[in-house]
């Protein structure tokens, strides 16, 4: 069995297609068709079911696509081994990241990173912050930036605390409350409000405020890891948000106002516990972290 044969694999997994499959793995088409027609019959079982109209993984696919990452990271990892060993920093370097993250500019982190070590292909992933954890866990990113409430910590992952920041309310900039110098949670609870869904760490905050404050919130409109389309809704006058106040004071169309009893949320830089590839290694580096 070779590794191309896997990387096809995971490319028509990822992508529900072998037209987009061929094209990321920049081969024909019908070479990726054989190829993998041909690993099937090695398997002796078929690992997608392909229609006219859509691509998806068997059963017995589901089964082997964890393992044909396994093996595919396994032989990334030792070459970027070997160029460590001879002072070279290669390889891949996933990092996961809240969309609101402020305590670290990580796109010119990222850019300074890339300007040190060109060798080294940078992917960034945008998710929620148990998601991210979860992610750093399994091995399918090495380092992720989270949001969490003040009585959470991360678990599983070494963690370090990057910033502590208390939510701001965000308003239109017609709404009544834009003008105000201060409000508290039991004004905002006479609001209609857009939040996270229900459950997640971004939407904690806010809950475990209002409810330690015996007070109760409607939320109308819930979205799923995009501020930027809760900034849409709040700038409509339709609903007010609680977001951090460095993320909120980048939004246009606005207002924001600082809240006397508002909830509290910590920024924390997570990596594995389960060793790290150099590149990850030498990007906790530039972030003044240690791996250990």
């Amino acid at each position: 069995m070779e590794l191309q044969h896997l990387r096809y694999v995971v490319a028509v997994a990822e992508t529900n297609s072998f037209t987009r499959g061929a094209e990321r793995c920049f081969v024909a088409q019908s070479a990726l068709s054989h190829q993998i027609a041909r690993l099937e019959r090695e398997l002796g079982a078929k690992l997608f079911d392909r229609t006219s109209r859509r691509v998806r993984l068997t059963a017995a696919g589901a089964a082997f696509l964890p393992a044909a990452r396994q093996c595919l990271d396994a032989a990334e990892r030792a070459v970027a081994e070997v160029a460590a060993a001879i002072g070279e920093v290669r390889g891949r370097l996933t990092v996961g990241a809240i969309p609101t993250v402020a305590a670290v500019d990580i796109p010119l982190a990222l850019h300074e990173f890339h300007q040190r070590y060109p060798q080294v292909r940078v992917g960034l992933r945008s998710g929620a912050s148990e998601e991210l954890v979860e992610q750093v866990k399994e091995g399918v990113i090495e380092i992720a930036f989270l949001g969490l409430p003040t009585t959470a910590r991360p678990q599983g992952v070494h963690a370090r605390e990057l910033a502590r920041e208390r939510l701001v309310a965000v308003t239109s900039q017609d709404h009544p409350l834009a003008g105000e110098s201060e409000v508290d949670l039991r004004r905002l609870t006479e609001e209609t409000f857009v939040d996270f869904p229900a459950g997640t760490a971004g939407r904690l905050q806010s809950d475990e405020a209002f409810a330690a404050a015996g007070l109760v919130r409607e939320v109308a409109f819930e979205v799923t890891a995009a501020p930027d389309f809760m900034a849409k809704i709040i700038r409509q006058g339709l609903a007010v948000g609680m977001l951090p106040p460095a993320y909120a004071a980048q939004l246009a169309g606005v207002a924001t106002i600082p809240v006397r009893d508002a909830p509290g949320r910590v920024e924390y830089l997570v990596w594995s516990r389960s060793g790290l590839s150099p590149a990850a290694s030498a990007f906790l580096e530039a972030l003044s972290t240690s791996p250990a």
